[in-house]
């Protein structure tokens, strides 16, 4: 009996052990068991073992194979039967990579399955997938929510960039809702509509009709789209609602064999570069699958400019499209025209790769040209960009990159650049392109010839200018001509184009030979040396220095905004004496003593020009010449210029302070203040004030000079010692002493006159002499003329009263009268003399003969004298 007690232990423990065990190592049974149905080649692997619960049978993770690829990753599902079966799963993710690698079936069912007998082998479910994502399109992932029954099949999806709806009942599917947001930021493209499928689901659909909305963020804003077909025949119509015509318009047909649109078309009226066309394509082999179609087709674009009608060709194929494998034949022909420029394209081209990484090359012959105007006033003749060999992939550009440019610009010369680089899967701030690039022309306004060459290269977010060197071979306009100026990198510009911290650096120096200026001034050999930093090239700092020899350095700094220029120059306290090499040497000037120091201000614009302001200072100045000493010049020069028009004084006058000028008159302590506008205008006029001279022993004086003038600027002469005068001038003929005051009033833009009704007269008695030589020559020569000249040897002036007037050609008038008494022999006699004088002012200022004019003028117009007798002695008028 003890035997079978033992054999019944035995038999309970393996009844209670083996559901125990098995279940406790389902993830290592259930894998093979399965392999029995699966595919060869495939199998499912587990990590943790199901489990089950009272309600729910929960399987942690679950993978399917092909071969060592994973086709499909199942992670926390569990499966339930509350009224139905529901299967919640956490995530599952599909490769589909995979897909060929699965094995081909080696038997054929009689007939392919109908969509009824797919239906009725639905049991009633629900499934949610809380995180569906297939590979290679993983931002299309969102929630698959689907109710199943034999009747009728609901499917909801929802993501970041995709909601769908939809219910299939029988052969009829409805969808209600679709939006795919194709770009951030924009709205959705939506679609909805009722479709009815095949009996058995191999095909497209046999009718339907569908309706959906398409937002763009340019124009033309929203467009429409229409499909509907029938007996497997139908229209897309795709409509802008502000156009009568349709942006797309391809009727389709489709048989078993092939699928063709023909007689399409196409336009594009917006962004100013109106396009249209015409569009055909044929795919043989469709319902064989993607790999094994066959594409073949062609489209035209028919563009117009200014330059008339251009018409290209894009021939497509005949080649294949695969997921995997694409071997496609492209070759893009013909010309098209915008405004005044003409494209002229000879693309072939062939298409590789997978989707995942498709791949363009351009083959032997690939160039693109165009020719044409760009502005107004610049002539493209031709740029050519050979393209052989060059390939596009989604990791950038490889290859050769070329560009050459022949141009010209009426006014400014022609120029040809060459450009010539390598490219290494560049993409803009991602991959690698060195180039190098070099170029030449006329510089026709300053009768100069340039050049240019450098290199440089983008690497991923980095642009570095490693090397330039650019100038002219001379620059010369007008009255200046300079010697080979010429622009060099002091250190590399390097711009790193990164969001969280932008860098923009470079350092560059321009140099310069002398500037000779026809004259025969000359500016030294001057170099400008200036560095900038920033985050950008439209946003940066810079600082620099001008030197020429002595001259300078004049500091400059500011800053470019993208927009707009501004800036700060300094010119430091700097003696008067180094500008000497800008005095032509003919002027016979030196410089001597003095200090001159400035600040300016700077800005432009394109909307606004170029825009200054500041003050100059020149500081106890002193010049020598042949002719003049110049000492003890203080002149303060605060200034505004805008728009082409200068503001003179702005918190304070333009101020002109001069000691001392020594020539054959001596004048000190001259004044003049200066404010207003160049060119002057009636609502902002241009004032000189306060001017005053101590000159001659008096003073001459100009309270206000206002231009543009409506009335004479008053030029005061106060105590002008008449002996000063004749020194100054130092004719031999006579002699004038005494003080005589006057008021010059002084037109400026009179349209005849410069001084009007202006007067001279002497507060004090005067003296005039005749010097005897010339009064013996006078009676010698004409014995009338002599009598009288005799009473004017020595004559004392007690009243004079002279008018004058000086038109604009330079003819002065003056009508004086003088009252006085002449001494002659020990006798005085009374003497009124009237007259008047011509003379051409003009001719008389380069003369400076005052002597031979009076003494002819004495000869021709002197009349004797009323007698004054002495006393006791008997008399008799005489003329």
């Amino acid at each position: 009996m003890k035997g079978k007690y033992k054999a019944a232990i035995a038999l309970v423990l393996l009844v209670i052990l083996l559901p125990l065990t098995l279940l406790l190592t389902l993830a290592q049974w259930v894998p093979t068991l399965a392999g029995i149905w699966l595919p060869a080649g495939t199998r499912i692997a587990m990590e943790e073992s199901p489990r089950f619960s009272r309600h729910a049978l929960k399987i942690p993770d679950l993978r399917y194979l092909v071969a060592d690829c994973q086709l499909a990753s199942l992670q926390n599902a569990e499966l339930t039967h509350p009224s139905r079966w529901q299967l919640h799963i956490g995530a599952l993710d599909i490769n589909t990579a995979c897909l060929n690698k699965l094995p081909q079936s080696e038997t054929v069912s009689d007939a392919p399955r109908t969509l009824a007998e797919w239906q009725a082998m639905l049991p009633y479910s629900w499934l949610t997938v809380e995180r569906f994502t297939v590979s290679p399109w993983k931002t299309w992932a969102g929630k698959l929510s689907a109710s199943l029954t034999p009747d009728v099949q609901q499917l909801t999806y929802s993501g970041e960039r995709i909601d769908l709806s939809a219910r299939l009942r029988g052969q009829a599917l409805t969808i209600s809702r679709m939006a795919l947001r194709l770009v951030d930021g924009q709205p959705p493209f939506t679609l909805g509509g009722e479709f009815t499928l095949p009996d058995v689901p191999d095909s497209v659909p046999v009718n339907g009709h569908m309706e959906s909305t398409l937002t763009l963020s340019q124009q033309p804003g929203v467009v429409d789209v229409d499909v509907d077909w029938r007996d497997n025949e139908g229209q897309l119509v795709v409509m802008a609602r502000d156009q009568g015509d349709p942006l797309l318009d391809l009727p389709w047909q489709l048989t078993p064999d092939q699928l063709t649109i023909s007689d399409g078309r196409w336009s594009w009226p917006y962004q100013g570069f109106p396009l249209s066309g015409r569009v055909g394509l044929k795919v043989d082999n469709w319902q064989q699958g993607l790999e094994k179609a066959q594409f073949s087709g062609r489209l035209n674009v028919l563009t117009q400019g200014d330059a008339g009608k251009g018409n290209a060709v894009l021939t497509i194929g005949p080649g294949r499209l695969g997921i995997d494998n694409n071997d496609m034949p492209l070759q893009l022909t013909g010309e098209a025209k915008q405004g005044d420029l003409v494209f002229y394209a000879v693309l072939p081209a062939h298409l590789s790769g997978s989707v995942d990484d498709p791949q363009l090359a351009f083959t032997p012959g690939a160039l693109l040209r165009s020719r044409g105007r760009v502005i107004d006033s610049l002539n493209i003749d031709e740029v050519r960009w050979p393209l052989a060999g060059v390939k596009l992939t989604q990791h950038g550009i490889d290859g050769r990159l070329q560009a050459i440019l022949r141009a010209h610009e009426n006014a400014m010369g022609d120029f040809r650049l060459h450009l010539d680089g390598q490219a290494q899967d560049f993409l803009p701030d991602n991959g690698l392109w060195r180039w190098r690039y070099w170029g030449e022309g006329n510089f026709t306004p300053m009768n100069a010839r340039w050049d240019v060459a450098g290199r440089g290269e983008w690497n991923n977010n980095t642009i570095t200018l490693n090397d330039l060197s650019t100038g002219f071979d001379q620059l010369q306009y007008g009255a200046m001509h300079m010697a080979t100026p010429r622009l060099v990198l002091d250190a590399p510009v390097k711009w790193v184009r990164d969001a969280a911290n932008p860098q923009f650096t470079g350092s560059l120096t321009l140099d310069a030979g002398q500037t000779r200026f026809s004259a025969g001034s000359v500016l030294p050999p001057s170099t400008l040396t200036f560095s900038v930093t920033g985050d950008d090239p439209t946003m940066f700092q810079f600082k620099g220095a001008l030197q020429a020899d002595t001259i300078g350095p004049v500091q400059v700094n500011g800053r470019w905004d993208g927009e707009r220029l501004r800036g700060q120059a300094w010119w430091p306290r700097q003696a008067l004496s180094v500008f000497q090499p800008l005095i032509p040497p003919d002027w016979k000037m030196k410089l001597l003593d003095g200090a001159l120091y400035a600040q300016v201000a700077f800005s432009a614009a394109a909307d606004q020009g170029f825009e200054a302001g500041g003050h100059g200072v020149l500081k106890s100045g002193s010049v020598w010449t042949p002719d003049n000493q110049i000492r003890g010049v203080d002149f303060v020069l605060p200034f505004r210029y805008r728009e082409g028009g200068w503001q003179l004084g702005t918190r304070r006058p333009v101020s002109l302070r001069i000691g001392e000028i020594t020539n054959q008159v001596t004048a000190k302590n001259i004044t003049a203040d200066l404010q207003g506008a160049w060119p002057w205008s009636e609502e902002n006029p241009l004032i000189l004030s306060d001017v005053s001279v101590d000159v001659l022993g008096g003073k001459v004086t100009m309270q206000q000079l206002r231009m543009p003038q409506h009335d004479p600027a008053l030029l005061r002469l106060k105590h002008i010692s008449a002996s000063e005068l004749i020194s100054a001038v130092n004719p031999k003929q006579f002699a004038l002493s005494g003080p005589f005051d006057g008021a010059l009033p002084l037109w400026l833009d009179n349209p005849q006159w410069i001084i009007k009704d202006g007067w001279l007269h002497n507060p004090g008695p005067m003296t005039l002499r005749i010097d005897k030589d010339t009064a013996d020559a006078v009676v010698k020569d004409n014995m009338a003329a002599g009598a009288a000249i005799n009473w004017l040897r020595y004559m004392e002036i007690s009243r004079s009263w002279t008018k004058i007037n000086l038109d604009n050609l330079g003819l002065l008038t003056l009508q004086a009268t003088l009252r006085g008494t002449s001494f002659v022999d020990g006798k005085s006699s009374t003497v009124n003399l009237n007259y008047t004088h011509e003379e051409n002012v003009f001719t008389l200022w380069r003369s400076l003969r005052f002597g031979d004019n009076l003494q002819s003028w004495l000869e021709q117009h002197a009349a004797l004298p009323q007698a004054r007798c002495a006393k006791g002695e008997e008399c008799e008028d005489k003329k």
